[in-house]
């Protein structure tokens, strides 16, 4: 409608063709002024840009040059301060990992059908425990097929006399139980359930090949042979300490065919570890001088007696026995320790003995609980001489080997009983 109220008709008509080139030219130079604004600005927004980067660093600098410090100093500070950003995120990119692998392995779990998905599912932490027993288990697994070693004997059984012969031949392959690699073997012998009467072989110093060929006999009746256990035992003797069981050959006597002499090889199997009832250790000295025919015997001390009274100590006391043939040649003592289970004495004893008597002689030595009431009880007992089996015999040859020299031992006491059943097997035997 404002176009037609301002329109001449004359006037446009006459100026069409002046006006055209103008009205034509409008658009490019509008276009050129919209385009031109464009440009600067973004020219103008990049030299902000420039401007503000360059503002920064400029105080960056100058804020850095206000720091104390020598320019080496800060790019250590700066290359540490790298260092520990890249170990922090080191150790989140691993722990993101583990967390994956752990869900991955929990998803296996689920869709295996175990019994452990029967019982309702447990924990990752619960997995890692079981396996941790399984190694444990193997481990033991691992240590109970350790070869041992294997022993060789021999069995006859008389039936007219009742005697059953055991032959300790010989032993293999046994295992080192000494530093050095090697062992110092010897087989003790006994028919289980009875205890009192048991042999033992003779010390074999350094070697895993002993040979013994030693022979013991058992008198016992046929009827009687079904109830018993033949065990044959290898230890390592140590002087100075308790001896190690190396391992054990076990036969029930019924499974045994005793109508034929039997000869074989048995690899030795972990001995049992229920052991004897503790009666204490105790420590002598022998000294023997050839030239003068005296003998010494030093009661030196004992430790960890076995309690003998209420208050759960002991009166202990030791007796020393000079035996030839059965009988006792000379008898000693030592002072009563009161109230204690570790009796320290060291008191020395000595006998008139020639030379040529020494391979005749046994001494026998007891301790003994004080009471002054009732009648004095014995703790247990040992004996040494040539006749002596074991330590007893190794600690006289011992003696005998290093005149003028006193030889200490520790000795394991044993019930006054089996000695003395030991004891009267030697004087029969004569």
């Amino acid at each position: 409608m404002k176009f037609n109220l301002f329109r001449r008709p004359q006037a446009m008509a006459a100026a069409e063709p002046t006006s055209a080139p103008t009205m034509t030219m409008a658009p490019t130079s509008a276009a050129m002024s919209t385009s031109a604004p464009e440009t600067s600005g973004s020219n103008n927004t990049e030299i902000s840009k420039n401007d503000m980067f360059e503002e920064i660093k400029s105080k960056f600098l100058n804020e850095i040059d206000k720091i104390p410090l020598p320019p080496w100093a800060l790019i250590a500070i700066a290359v540490v301060a790298a260092l520990l950003i890249l170990t922090c995120c080191f150790c989140i990119i691993k722990k993101c990992c583990c967390k994956k692998k752990k869900n991955k392995k929990g998803k296996k779990g689920k869709d295996g059908f175990n019994m452990k998905n029967m019982q309702g599912g447990e924990d990752d932490d619960d997995d890692e425990g079981e396996t941790g027993l399984t190694e444990e288990e193997k481990e033991e697994e691992e240590k109970e097929q350790e070869k041992l070693g294997k022993l060789q004997y021999s069995i006859d059984y008389d039936f007219e006399n009742t005697k059953l012969t055991i032959g300790i031949l010989q032993a293999a392959d046994l295992m080192s139980m000494d530093s050095g690699g090697t062992s110092d073997p010897y087989v003790k012998v006994l028919l289980f359930p009875d205890k009192k009467k048991k042999f033992d072989t003779k010390v074999h110093k350094k070697t895993l090949n002993p040979v013994f060929n030693e022979t013991f006999v058992f008198k016992v009746p046929y009827e009687e042979l079904g109830g018993k256990t033949l065990v044959m035992s290898v230890y390592d003797y140590d002087r100075f300490s308790k001896h190690d069981v190396i391992g054990e050959v076990k036969l029930p006597m019924n499974t045994i065919d005793l109508g034929r002499p039997i000869e074989e090889w048995r690899d030795l199997e972990s001995a049992d570890q229920e052991e004897p009832e503790k009666l204490g250790d105790i420590c002598i000295s022998l000294r023997y001088v050839p030239t003068a025919g005296k003998l010494t015997v030093c009661i030196l001390e004992a430790k960890n007696l076995k309690k003998m009274d209420a208050c759960g100590l002991s009166d202990p006391y030791v007796k020393i026995q000079l035996l030839q043939g059965g009988k006792r040649l000379k008898k000693k003592k030592t002072t009563v320790k009161k109230n204690t289970l570790n009796p320290y004495y060291n008191e020395s004893f000595s006998f008139e003995i020639p030379l040529e008597q020494m391979q005749k002689i046994l001494v026998a030595v007891t301790v003994f609980d004080y009471d002054k009431i009732g009648k004095n009880d014995a703790i247990g007992k040992i004996f040494v001489g040539s006749k002596a089996t074991g330590l007893g015999l190794k600690h006289w040859s011992d003696m005998l080997a290093n005149p003028r020299r006193p030889i200490a031992q520790w000795h394991p006491l044993q019930p006054e009983e089996e000695i003395d059943g030991q004891l009267a097997s030697l004087n029969a035997k004569k």
